[in-house]
């Protein structure tokens, strides 16, 4: 840092944290200023009037190390913008030293990665650092640091990503427990202090510490990108460099400078001898100086009468009348003789360094080898590799617990965690809907939906929001964008596809399939020809084992036969095996499973062998609960 500050300015991490007012505060350079400061007293860079004209400031400030790479840089002018960021002073200085005496030297061995004040981690990958520092774009990413406290349930985040504030991190935090995303988390507190930064987020028992934390990174800005664009400006003009232009620019620039300084010594001293000169010769013949200034009538002409005896000019004679009479003695002489040799060795220095390029880059490296131990600092930002960043599939990243599935008449699909119906009232519904089917199962199902136009759509259960009892629900419609009018009739939910559906016709006939022909290696949404369109579809069941089904006619029969006698066929489209016979143009109008089918008497349904027309339903025999074109029991 350039500055020494005493009170409270706030926090580079904290976006609310409240800063003093300026009486209680105050602020001195530090000693590092010195090194962007030296050299503006000998000419080094150019100055400027300020905005009112009643001072002159400098245009740049004659850095002797790349201090634009030091420091963080971000601004946005009339369509254009900035985005540089910082890297440690020991590696810059290295990197520098290195790309000036082999410019085709690989910077990513000495400069591999940013290093933030916010510390954190940086997540390396060399690829994209090289092209970062090839090109000036690209983009490095962030993770904050954290420790996990298992005696007490705490993950404690201690260090975060520059781009982000611990407000920003603990709102999100916030939102994701409120809309119920992420549900391992008990509490969260911003216990930052003088001591430091410090988030303190209370885990639930149940829940795995580090998954919670990769599920952070993912949802939360604890981990985030910094977007590089090096926009700089080179003589007035905005140019976009990498990291190797840029040194190259500053080294050009930097050598400029030490000229100026070198230029401005070499005629502070060119001057100083010119004086010397002059004295020489007068220092030589000591007596007639006297005899002239004695015999001098007006003090107005001394200058000149010592200029004729002497053959010297005006400044020389004038820096000669100014010496006082004690300065006359044999130990001043000798000094000041020695003075003009010792001038005379450095003048030549000074203009071997101007003409010798070699000379002022080694002043260029003395310079960075200085800076470097003196205030050079370990790294902050700590560099993990990417492959040892241990990645989590989308899949584990999803929480996984019980819940239950309904779906009503009309077309509405609601999700409800099983915690939440433990102390829920009614199920609420739209006026005149019901609910036609429900289910348990859990947040990483795959779910089939199946409608009345052949066409099946897939979804998993976590892409559908958690809903409270009192919501309505999503509108199958609007969630798998169903064409105009077509419905959903059956829901699976299902983990590994097994079973088997069993679809029945109008026409009496059942197609059994297996629940397998609808899974996919892809994550296809949509599969048309689910089931065959010769007829249109009565009802769809899913079942896992073999069980007995019953069908029900237009014209009050009822038959009940096993599935096994229906055989299990490969292709969706296939048109199944005819079940029941009709009678005076009678349609299959249901089909359920027999023990969901509320059948006193199964038996006494049953035929030898099917196809069969089936037996008249006898009054009593079926609870009070009808067979719906669905498939579902309806409300009575």
């Amino acid at each position: 840092p350039y500055i020494d500050s005493k009170g409270n300015f706030g926090k580079q991490y904290s976006r609310d944290m409240q800063y003093a007012a300026s009486r209680y505060t105050e602020v001195r350079l530090e000693k590092f200023a010195e090194e962007i400061f030296r050299g503006l007293d000998r000419d080094a860079v150019d100055f400027v009037d300020n905005y009112d004209g009643t001072m002159r400031e400098p245009t740049l400030l004659p850095a002797s190390f790349p201090s634009v790479l030091v420091n963080a840089n971000q601004g946005i002018a009339v369509g254009m913008a900035s985005n540089i960021c910082p890297f440690n002073l020991r590696e810059v200085c290295e990197a520098t030293i290195a790309y000036l005496k082999d410019p085709g030297t690989d910077l990513l061995d000495i400069l591999p990665a940013p290093d933030f004040p916010s510390g954190g981690e940086i997540i390396y990958n060399a690829n994209d650092m090289r092209r970062v520092l090839t090109s000036g774009r690209g983009s490095v990413r962030l993770r904050a640091k954290y420790r996990i406290d298992k005696k007490n349930g705490v993950i404690e985040v201690y260090e975060i990503p520059y781009s982000t504030t611990v407000e920003a991190i603990i709102d999100e935090l916030s939102d994701l427990v409120k809309s119920n995303k992420i549900r391992e988390i008990a509490d969260v507190r911003d216990e930052t202090d003088l001591s430091g930064l410090r988030i303190a987020i209370d885990y639930k028992k149940s829940a795995d510490p580090e998954l919670l934390v990769q599920k952070l990174f993912r949802q939360t800005s604890m981990q985030s990108t910094f977007s590089c664009n090096f926009n700089i400006l080179i003589n007035g003009m905005p140019r976009v460099l990498g990291v190797k232009q840029i040194l190259g620019e500053w080294l050009s620039w930097r050598r400029s400078c030490i000229k100026r300084e070198t230029a401005f010594e070499l005629q502070r001293k060119q001057d100083r001898l010119h004086l010397l000169m002059g004295m020489e010769k007068i220092l030589l013949d000591i007596d007639k100086a006297v005899a002239i200034v004695r015999e001098t009538d007006k003090e107005s002409e001394v200058v000149p009468r010592l200029m004729a005896g002497f053959d010297i000019d005006e400044i020389q004679a004038e820096y000669v009348a100014e010496i006082r009479l004690r300065q006359l003695n044999r130990e001043y002489i000798l000094s000041r003789v020695a003075d003009i040799r010792t001038l005379r060795d450095d003048i030549e220095d000074l203009k071997d360094v101007l003409a010798d390029k070699e000379r002022l880059d080694a002043i260029i490296i003395q310079a960075l080898t200085s800076v470097a131990k003196k205030y050079g600092t370990d790294r902050r930002s700590v560099i993990v590799p990417d492959e040892e960043v241990e990645e989590f599939s989308d899949h584990q990243m999803i929480e996984d617990f019980r819940l239950r599935l309904y779906l009503t008449a009309h077309g509405y699909v609601k999700k409800l965690a099983l915690t939440s119906l433990r102390s829920a009232g009614d199920l609420k519904t739209k006026e005149e809907d019901w609910i036609i089917q429900d289910m348990e199962s859990h947040n990483k199902a795959e779910l089939v939906f199946f409608t009345d136009r052949c066409n099946a759509y897939k979804l998993s259960a976590y892409e559908i929001r958690d809903h409270k009892p009192s919501d309505m629900g999503e509108y199958t419609p609007n969630l798998l964008s169903l064409e105009e009018g077509e419905r959903v009739v059956h829901l699976v939910a299902t983990d590994d596809f097994a079973g088997y559906m069993m679809i029945g016709f109008q026409n009496g006939k059942v197609a059994r399939i297996p629940l397998k022909a609808y899974e996919t290696k892809t994550r296809r949404r949509r599969l048309i020809n689910a089931y065959a369109s010769a007829s249109p579809v009565v009802a769809i069941n899913h079942s896992v084992e073999e069980e007995p089904y019953a069908v029900l006619s237009s014209n009050n029969r009822m038959l009940v036969f096993e599935s096994k006698d229906v055989p299990e066929k490969a292709t969706r489209t296939a048109q199944g095996v005819q079940v029941l016979l009709s009678r005076k143009g009678s349609v299959m109008t249901g089909l359920r499973r027999a023990a969901e089918a509320g059948i006193k008497d199964p038996k006494s349904y049953r035929a030898r062998k099917i196809p069969a027309a089936g037996s008249l339903i006898r009054e009593g025999s079926l609870e009070e609960r009808q067979m719906g074109l669905d498939g579902m029991p309806h409300e009575t």
